[in-house]
């Protein structure tokens, strides 16, 4: 879904492709740097979330791509034996489901769930202080 801001701007959710590569900014490690350092996570989070920007951004000036909250992307959930294999170019991900992709980790998590690799399916319909999303301009 698109969205059309007051200036013009048109906006959506990243789809799941787009978030990783976002999120990694050219590395191919689990992480982009020491945890502590880059992201809120269960030992240092004091069981809440923090406004983004306190922690050290990826190579590319995104802050908070792991840890401190889930990010909504636009895909629909799936298991990982259903999707594609091999190296593919921006893949689209299942055109049914009642599940959204959420990625990254949480302020909640332990560290093994606070890394690139980490999704988790949610219904678009639950809320809470441990989620979030970062939108994509389609301008």
């Amino acid at each position: 879904h698109r969205r059309e801001s007051e200036n013009g701007k048109r906006y959506r959710l990243p789809t799941e492709a787009e978030w990783e590569y976002a999120a990694r900014a050219g590395t191919t490690a689990a992480r982009y740097g020491e945890l502590d350092a880059i992201a809120w996570y269960r030992p240092n989070s004091r069981s809440k979330p923090h406004p983004v920007g306190q922690k050290r951004a990826n190579a590319w000036g995104l802050h908070d791509v792991l840890g401190n909250v889930w990010e909504w992307t636009a895909d629909r959930h799936t298991t990982f034996p259903s999707r594609p294999s091999g190296v593919v170019t921006d893949p689209q991900g299942p055109s049914s489901g009642s599940s959204r992709v959420t990625r990254g980790g949480g302020w909640q998590n332990l560290t093994s769930m606070v890394r690139f690799e980490s999704r988790y399916g949610s219904s678009p319909h639950h809320y809470g202080g441990y989620l979030g999303f970062r939108l994509v301009s389609t301008d």
